[in-house]
């Protein structure tokens, strides 16, 4: 089997299809989700966030864990408890700055991940991004964030600031960066595969310019950032019955807590608290991934280039 091929066909797949998805079962204004939807997030949300459990359950990842546990049991951990304290003592309508960084890191983190997208396939394809083509994927990714802070309606958030002269400026600062990344990767004619790779990851914000009902501009950004990152988890546990088996246990249990979890949003205490963990366990995942997948590290570079040789060259 051609893994090669088969990550990158599934990447662009599941993205491409996570935003054709959202768009086909986006409910009408005013109405919930349907269950297909309901569905969809929850695999591409919160299983893809339970997912990140299993790296605790291999003993090579573990190891590694072991001699920075600041990072990967301190962190989450005071993560946890630190949110489901605040969450709890704090009134929910004065979190709303705390939870619109909350949810600019989320998206953050998403755009970390399509630059990381990005230079897997650039290094499957024997090449490297280039410094302009990584700050066009990062610059793009923040005026995307930009655009959706400035419409907090569309997180479910009151507006305490009248932001909405942002869009624009944040529109256009998405246009000019997606634009000159675009045109820089092409005048180098690479494959054509690396560069449809490359076009989704800078592309990735454009439904948040593009739509104003909140599932459209944003369940899409979910699902292609969930099923991407459940694509690679599995390709690294791939050819192990017992590693397979435990990341879908963890994704389906993780995940399932999650999502009970998420559902005490704006509930009194002791549902606060519940909630609090939620947001805790979320940006636990953020830091534990940021620290897993970051290629210039020798432990990431070394344990991805084995498990991942058609991606990753050591």
């Amino acid at each position: 089997m051609n893994l090669r091929a088969l990550w990158l066909g599934c990447t662009l797949g599941l993205t491409l299809g996570g935003f054709a998805l959202a768009m086909a079962f986006a409910p009408a204004a005013g109405q919930a989700p349907g269950p297909a939807l309901r569905w969809l997030i929850f695999i591409g949300s919160s299983m893809h966030v339970g997912a990140t459990a299993w790296f605790y359950t291999d003993r090579e990842v573990r190891g590694h864990m072991a001699t920075r546990p600041g990072r990967y049991f301190a962190a989450p951990l005071a993560l946890v408890v630190g949110t489901a304290a605040v969450v709890s003592l704090v009134p929910l309508d004065r979190l709303t700055v705390p939870l619109m960084a909350f949810f600019a890191w989320q998206f953050f983190h998403f755009q970390k991940q399509n630059l990381g997208m990005a230079a897997l396939a650039a290094s499957a394809h024997e090449t490297r991004l280039t410094p302009p083509e990584r700050h066009a994927i990062t610059a793009a990714g923040v005026a995307g964030i930009v655009g959706i802070l400035a419409h907090p309606a569309l997180l479910a958030l009151p507006q305490i600031l009248d932001l909405r002269w942002l869009f624009p400026v944040a529109g256009a600062a998405f246009a000019l960066a997606a634009g000159f990344g675009l045109i820089t990767v092409l005048r180098r004619s690479p494959r054509w595969q690396f560069a449809a790779v490359y076009a989704v990851s800078v592309l990735f914000f454009l439904p948040v310019f593009v739509f104003s009902s909140p599932f459209l501009a944003l369940t899409g950004l979910i699902l292609a950032h969930g099923y991407q990152y459940l694509v690679i988890v599995a390709l690294v546990a791939r050819g192990r019955v017992v590693s397979v088996a435990m990341l879908i246990n963890a994704a389906l249990v993780v995940g399932v807590v999650l999502h009970i979890a998420a559902s005490y949003r704006g509930a009194a205490f002791p549902g606060s608290v519940i909630f609090g963990v939620y947001l805790g366990l979320t940006m636990a995942h953020f830091v534990v991934d940021a620290g897993l997948w970051r290629l210039r590290d020798e432990f990431p570079r070394a344990f991805l280039g084995e498990r991942l040789p058609f991606l990753v060259r050591r």
